[in-house]
């Protein structure tokens, strides 16, 4: 029996599976990694972490899966979007920290951009929704007014799963869903856009070719084959960014097809052959890993990292009780909450602890729990955060539900659909049937 290996680069780590080739999961494996945050604005992570943690991840799910080197076949990833990791002409790393998707820092970049190209007429054309300074060309700006030497030495600039699948083949490339978050991407050309990267004043040359999301890069490197423990014969493919490749493993491959993300940030995502595109509510939207398919989304910055920020504040306790009762510390905070009614006791919470959401876009809009009375408890705060993280995306349910038909089910994947009692709280307030992975 072959295999296939899948790794996904999410902010908070790397997640290694193992599939038999009807799509069976055999095994799984994470390994952490890091994210910095060193200026206001300046979300960093060092893409050396991202590499060391699929090669640590993948020897870790060989080992504990029993299976044999030379039954794995391929190798497909995904990975977070909006990155700028820049290579010298010897494939060399040019930085030891590059910025991530909800890195900021690029806002003057993208001012100086619009001074020149409609900013409405550059969102209708690339579903861009985000606030704009996210978006990798305009991080690319940056670069090349704040480190001109890294500009001038860099012969392209990859994204998160396309470094790690430089070091795992030698062959500098992306795919269409990750370079439609590029900032220059046509959506529905499928091309760069000349009249953009002009205006940006980013050498052309500099960006990755694109493939699509199927194409082979290669086998593995002897470097790679050596640090994984796998065969060179194992092909690589190009993959996708973290949404599209969502949307594929969630079957959101028809019109209306819809599922909700719930990771570090969280998003619902709809497929169609349009891209779903709004001057007024900005839906962001990436091209799908199926051809002349997209996915258009509506999200929150912060879901998954609003619980974490409540565990590392409110629930050092749990983590010592989880660590003696080997549960999983969030199965523990979330049973807690259960404890509160619905509604926590009519405390509300505002998940923008790190920016706003497609509702309300501004990266300067920040968290807060309102309501908070001397009565409320640990289990209502708790309540209050999951349902607030909840009803915002309802929010954004809401904005995408008035502009195609949603189908009557929702799929939750990523690690909180795992909860029983925040799948309840999701169908209570999505008013729809909640299905898990």
């Amino acid at each position: 029996m072959k295999y296939i290996l899948a790794y996904d680069l999410g902010t908070g780590g790397t997640k290694a599976c193992l599939y038999t080739q009807e799509g069976r999961l055999c095994a799984s494996e994470f390994a952490s990694v890091k994210t910095y945050y060193p200026r206001e604005k300046f979300h960093e992570q060092r893409p050396e972490d991202w590499w060391h943690s699929v090669v640590r991840s993948v020897r870790q799910l060989l080992q504990s899966s029993g299976v044999a080197p030379s039954d794995v076949a391929a190798i497909a990833g995904s990975g977070h979007s909006l990155g700028a990791v820049p290579l010298g002409e010897d494939g060399r790393l040019l930085t030891e920290y590059c910025p991530i998707w909800s890195d900021s820092r690029a806002e003057a970049q993208a001012a100086r951009f619009f001074q020149s190209v409609s900013e409405g007429d550059w969102y209708l054309q690339t579903g861009c929704g985000f606030p704009a300074g996210l978006y990798t060309i305009f991080k690319i700006m940056w670069i090349q007014e704040h480190q001109p030497d890294v500009y001038r030495q860099a012969a392209c600039f990859l994204g998160t799963k396309d470094y790690v699948n430089f070091r795992l083949t030698g062959v500098a490339a992306t795919d269409h869903s990750y370079a439609s978050g590029s900032g220059v991407y046509l959506a529905t050309a499928r091309r760069y856009e000349p009249r953009f990267l002009r205006a940006s004043g980013v050498d052309p040359a500099k960006l990755p070719r694109i493939l699509e999301s199927s194409e082979v890069l290669g086998g593995l490197t002897e470097e790679a084959s050596a640090l994984l423990g796998l065969p060179r014969s194992v092909q690589v493919v190009a993959g996708g960014v973290d949404n599209a490749c969502m949307a594929t493993g969630a079957a959101c491959v028809s019109d209306g097809a819809a599922y909700t993300s719930l990771g570090t940030s969280a998003w619902i995502a709809v497929a169609s052959h349009q891209p779903i595109v709004s001057l007024d509510k900005r839906p962001y939207v990436f091209a799908h890993c199926v051809p002349g398919m997209f996915v258009s989304a509506t999200s929150i910055f912060s879901a998954g990292n609003s619980l974490r920020w409540v565990k590392n504040t409110l629930c050092l306790d749990l983590l010592a009780q989880a660590e003696q009762s080997g549960k999983d510390v969030y199965d523990i905070i979330t049973e807690i909450a259960s404890h509160s009614p619905a509604g926590a006791n009519k405390l509300l919470f505002n998940p923008s602890l790190a920016g706003g959401s497609c509702a309300e876009p501004s990266p300067d809009i920040r968290g807060a729990l309102l309501g908070l009375t001397l009565g409320h408890t640990r289990s209502d705060v708790l309540r209050a955060v999951l349902e607030g993280i909840a009803m915002n995306l309802r929010l954004s349910m809401d904005i995408l539900s008035k502009m195609v038909p949603l189908a009557e089910e929702m799929l939750l994947v990523g690690g909180g659909g795992k909860s029983a009692v925040w799948r309840q709280i999701f169908a209570d307030i999505y008013e729809k049937t909640i299905l898990e992975t």
